[in-house]
């Protein structure tokens, strides 16, 4: 298999948050608004009242305890340790207004490119793994006959990792003349793509008819949804809400779902460790149990356990 040269920090080489390496950007250059997962509203470029002089969190520990329950679902991607170490030197906000104001308007821009660079690596991992298996299948064939490879080669991935990887290397002045929007509408294609070329083993159940319960397809609404036990494998939720879902003990293998909303779903005992384009952020915004399988390498959020 190809590689892409990453430095190992947490699950994804270099597109893993290090907040020890970064000036607080999440705490100070984003805004929030007083709700179920802030308990005040916050503009962009005010500090949070809870970062402290050394740029970590005060209440880190407690944070769904007083109300900062979207605190712990946020993942920046290693795009805070990328702008404040990289991109502006070391130099921090605190520094002069200046680099404030532009490593302010850098950082969600960088972030959302390491976003991109996040679902071009899980990409390529899936074009990469079926490629693998389809050679395994043909060493395996009767005879050694020779197979003409269906699996795309995963070189288009690739150039699109390193394109996306070269923007995120730009100045301040250079991020903020980039159209982001038109780089995910670019490498959308790829994305959707190696998703077919991973789900192509599993035919997915022909989708629920009205009064059998809802639509599972891109963009369905499934707010609420009754789908405990549920076979999804290979079905494709892009898209989706799944608010509040009732996912308990369901079977997501070679699911898509990217950029699902699963906040406050009922993972419990579900089956994720082969979801397509699962990230952090999702399974922190939603709920499970010790049952719940999650891929290698993601982290089980700790308020799980305690059920809140």
């Amino acid at each position: 298999m190809s590689t892409r040269t990453r430095i190992e920090l947490g699950r994804r080489a270099d597109l893993g948050a290090d907040c020890a390496n970064c000036f607080g950007l999440c705490c100070v250059a984003l805004a929030f608004t007083k709700s179920a997962d802030f308990p005040f509203d916050k503009p962009a470029g005010d500090p949070c009242t809870n970062l402290d002089e050394y740029d970590a969190c005060r209440i880190h520990p407690q944070l769904r305890e007083r109300g900062f329950k979207g605190c712990t679902v946020f993942d920046c991607f290693g795009a805070g340790q990328k702008v404040s170490q990289q991109t502006f030197a070391g130099r921090s906000w605190r520094d002069d207004t200046a680099t404030r104001e532009a490593m302010f308007w850098t950082f969600p821009l960088v972030r959302r490119l390491h976003e991109l660079l996040w679902y071009l690596d899980e990409a390529i991992t899936l074009v990469e793994r079926e490629r693998a298996r389809e050679g395994e299948r043909a060493q395996a064939a009767e005879h050694g006959r020779r197979r003409t490879a269906t699996t795309p080669d995963p070189t288009p991935w690739l150039a699109a990792f390193e394109h996306v990887r070269r923007l995120t290397d730009g100045s301040p002045d250079e991020l903020a003349a980039l159209d982001v929007d038109a780089e995910y509408d670019a490498a959308r294609p790829l994305l959707v793509q190696a998703s077919e070329v991973a789900r192509a083993s599993v035919p997915a159940p022909p989708r629920r008819s009205r009064g059998k319960g809802p639509t599972l397809e891109p963009g369905s609404d499934l707010m609420g949804a009754a789908l405990a036990g549920a076979d999804l494998r290979g079905r494709t939720l892009r898209g989706s809400s799944a608010i509040a879902a009732d996912l308990r003990g369901a079977d997501l293998d070679r699911c898509d779902l990217l950029g699902v909303d699963l906040r406050d779903a009922d993972l419990g005992g579900a089956d994720l460790s082969g979801a397509i384009y699962l990230t952090q952020m999702q399974v922190n915004s939603a709920r499970g149990d010790a049952a719940t399988r999650l891929p290698e390498g993601f982290a089980r959020p700790t308020h799980w356990a305690g059920g809140r």
